[in-house]
């Protein structure tokens, strides 16, 4: 992407075309409109765009280049390299070009493995959801279809025994959560969400009016009985907490459903990533133990791409039939597109095919990750499951200055402190291992064991 500001030729002056240009460019960099770093067109293509002879550009760029305003590099073009006043020496701002040069690596959460999908079954899944005929209605609940394929995921990937009449499409989860709000809950509602939790969840109740409390969590996930009284509702990931990744115990499993149904909670299971586990089978959900005062909400973001837009909610028919009627009354719903691709992937078996090669490759990066940290006696929490794992440390200084010092060596880190509502009470790196390619994690690893080695550890 080339860089020039507005350039205004006289040709009624006396001063030739080419010292205006070359005035006006370095006048340009003096300012700060042209920056270090900052590409410049070829005299060609610049002629063309001022409507001016190539000498001009070519003269014009021949004095910056004298002056030492510009500089041109052997196969990638004119960039100029002095900064404007008052900038700080020595950190000239990096082009564009050279930013997309040197990427980072990222080992953030939050993304899918988008790279392992099979783009031939991605491109076949496209044409042939396109065939299906346009709706003539907004199908409220999901398409008919898309509601057994997830009723057959469900049974299949989480053990969870439900009728197509009993799912509902969504949106993902937020869309999801958001929806619970305004159909079951009334508006002011105290809802307790995991500390450090889901901060989207924590964002879409308070837009929503919840207020929302903070519940604690340990290495094993929610901590029940320090969840205050009041409450509403509860949202929880309890076969993966996010973003510590620990496994709710069976014990407070069943503490928390006591709980719900003496106290009148309604509990919001947040599936994210429940599919992939790597060490024993996925854990039954909540919803099978309790389907009276839970709801499970699944999503494909995690286990396919965000691309699709779709996800699931299962619950008692009170609620999936309060979420249905506020779509009735407000002419809202999810889209069909995603539906129909991920009715189309599980029609070939390709989203089965997905799902094992996905296990089998995410099962080997988290197990080169603790092999290699380890190694170098560094500390990786996390049940085996899901796609990221957690180093502990134990400040917000060590947090802050391990993210900065990585991304000086082209790595992005995610803290754990922002995963925080309130006051940070842990501290951390969530190493994520989908964004990158196997390649980029590889190369990546050595340098997380120089930069963390002597650090402050959590444990």
């Amino acid at each position: 992407m080339f860089t020039v500001p507005p350039v205004e030729l006289d040709r009624d002056r006396d001063v030739p075309l080419a010292v205006q240009l070359a005035d006006a460019l370095r006048a340009a960099a003096a300012n700060g409109q042209l920056r270090s770093g900052d590409q410049l067109p070829s005299t060609r293509a610049l002629a063309v765009q001022l409507g001016v002879s190539r000498t001009v550009t070519a003269a014009a760029y021949e004095q910056l280049h004298a002056e030492g305003w510009i500089a041109g590099r052997r196969g990638s073009g004119t960039f100029v390299t002095t900064a404007p006043p008052g900038t700080r020496p020595g950190k000239p701002r990096r082009s564009r070009a050279d930013a997309a040069a040197r990427p980072l690596i990222d080992l953030t959460s939050g993304a899918p493995w988008a790279a392992g999908i099979d783009r031939a079954a991605w491109r076949r899944a496209w044409r042939a959801a396109a065939d299906a005929d346009p709706l003539p209605r907004p199908e409220r609940a999901g398409l008919p279809a898309y509601r057994e394929v997830v009723a057959e995921h469900l049974v299949r990937h989480r053990g969870l025994l439900v009728e197509a009449d009993g799912v509902l499409a969504t949106g993902g989860t937020t869309s999801a959560v958001l929806e619970l709000a305004a159909a079951v809950l009334d508006r002011g509602a105290t809802v307790a969400v995991e500390e450090p939790g889901y901060q989207r969840a924590v964002q879409v109740l308070k837009a929503a009016g919840m207020n929302v409390v903070r519940a604690p969590v340990d290495v094993d996930g929610l901590r029940v009985a320090e969840i205050p009284a009041s409450v509403r509702a509860v949202f929880c990931s309890p076969a993966h907490q996010y973003p510590l990744g620990g496994r709710l115990p069976a014990g407070r499993r069943v503490e928390l459903v006591e709980r719900a149904r003496r106290e009148g909670w309604l509990v919001i299971e947040d599936d994210y990533d429940g599919e992939l586990r790597y060490d024993v089978a996925p854990l039954p959900l909540l919803a099978a133990l309790a389907p009276d005062v839970v709801v499970h909400l699944g999503t494909t973001s995690k286990i396919l791409t965000p691309t699709l837009g779709t996800g699931w909610m299962v619950g008692s028919p009170a609620v999936t039939e309060a979420v249905r009627a506020l779509r009735v009354r407000t002419a809202t719903g999810p889209s069909v597109a995603g539906q129909r691709l991920l009715v189309e992937l599980a029609r070939h078996g390709d989203l089965g095919r997905h799902l094992r090669r996905l296990r089998r490759e995410l099962s080997e990066r988290r197990a080169l990750i603790v092999d290699v940290l380890g190694s170098a006696g560094i500390a990786v929490r996390g049940d085996d499951a899901g796609a990221h794992v957690v180093v502990p440390l134990r400040s917000g200084r060590a947090e802050d200055e391990a993210v900065r010092r990585a991304e000086s060596l082209g790595i992005r880190l995610d803290g754990l402190a922002r995963h925080h509502a309130g006051r940070p009470r842990w501290y951390g790196l969530v190493l994520g291992y989908t964004a990158c390619s196997r390649t980029e994690l590889t190369a990546a690893l050595p340098t997380l064991v120089e930069l963390l080695s002597g650090r402050e550890s959590g444990d």
